[in-house]
């Protein structure tokens, strides 16, 4: 089958939906389907997103989304994001009487909420609702909406999508993913509290590097934050991106890993994390709740320092990685991905 994929978050991006579709492509490319993804970057036409040079937009894609569309004839046709890529193929597909699938990948009215109302906050409501509003008229169309965890359709339902929800999970590559000797931190002070993600106002992250703790705190990634918190927040450690082994072994150096978000969909991170033997200290929401399913593999509270301090008292590195292997796996997201368009066509 000839699978197409439309993302406005796609190569040379770094991100949760970026890693899901490049490990998904992959797995279904092994069993036999030919996948595509169209993204920005396939566009001459582009601009960077205002206050995050990193990601970019392709404005008004209507008619040379329609010809790549059309060239390629896929057989089926998924609609990653809500960006303008993404409302171009949802208008292409309406146009033409194509079915399409859809993913929830990004909680985007806080995301957006957040960023306008940053300095005149009463906005936030308001453009949260704005938002939700935006996504029910988005995924409406979509014969099946993929999303990553049942408190995250229990959400979307709580805000009024008739759409047909479908679980979506994510899955690790232990190859890469797995515990290990501690290479790395042997000068920093211990125990080690590591966060891997962007460095955006969306992902709270000034709330872990706010918190006390006694030992030291090292933050993987990049983003357009990145220069502010480094200035805020001398006594941490930035290590920029990192990627592959690399990435595993600051996973398994650290002794507690710390996710802040409280709006992200999953936490594609987490996973890795506890793959590599970490356990999870989080806020007890959306992604979280669902990862972190017993004591042994983390914690969840609302204070993020007690919740460190208890996950790094349970479980050990083997069972968290062992729990992780059972439980996430790229054929089993592969197959509930096929089964959404299978069972639309039914």
């Amino acid at each position: 089958m000839k699978i197409l994929i439309i993302s406005d978050a796609w190569h040379p991006q770094v991100n949760g939906v970026v890693r899901t579709y490049e490990y998904l492509n992959k797995t279904l490319e092994a069993q036999g389907h030919e996948v595509c993804v169209f993204g920005p970057a396939e566009f001459k036409y582009r601009f960077a997103m205002p206050g995050y040079k990193e990601i970019e937009l392709v404005p008004m894609p209507y008619a040379r989304l329609k010809r790549k569309i059309e060239n390629f004839a896929p057989d089926m046709i998924h609609i990653a994001t809500e960006g303008p890529l993404g409302w171009g193929a949802r208008k292409f597909c309406l146009r033409t009487g194509r079915k399409f699938t859809t993913s929830y990948h990004t909680q985007f009215p806080d995301y957006v909420a957040r960023r306008l109302s940053y300095f005149i906050p009463c906005l936030y409501p308001v453009i949260h609702r704005l938002g939700v509003k935006m996504i029910r008229k988005f995924h409406a169309p979509s014969t099946a909406m993929l999303v990553t965890t049942k408190s995250m359709s229990d959400q979307l339902q709580q805000w009024g999508i008739k759409t047909p929800i479908f679980p979506f999970t994510r899955g690790i590559d232990t190859a890469l993913f797995h515990p290990g000797e501690k290479k790395l931190f042997d000068d920093l002070t211990k125990p080690v509290a590591l966060y891997v993600g962007r460095l955006a106002i969306e992902k709270n992250i000034e709330e872990f590097l706010s918190m006390p703790w006694q030992g030291s705190k090292v933050i993987v990634g990049h983003g357009p934050d990145k220069e502010m918190l480094q200035k805020k927040y001398p006594s941490a450690y930035f290590v920029g991106k990192k990627f592959g082994e690399e990435l595993a072994d600051h996973y398994r150096s650290a002794d507690v890993f710390v996710f802040p978000s409280t709006t992200d969909t999953f936490g594609i991170v987490l996973i890795e994390a506890l793959a590599c033997g970490l356990p999870i200290a989080a806020h007890d929401a959306i992604g979280p709740r669902d990862v972190v399913v017993n004591d042994k593999l983390g914690a969840l509270d609302n204070n993020l320092e007690k919740a460190a301090e208890q996950a790094m008292k349970k479980g050990c590195a083997q069972e968290r990685h062992d729990y992780i292997k059972e439980n996430y796996t790229w054929e089993k997201a592969a197959e509930q991905f096929l089964t959404a368009k299978y069972k639309t066509l039914e």
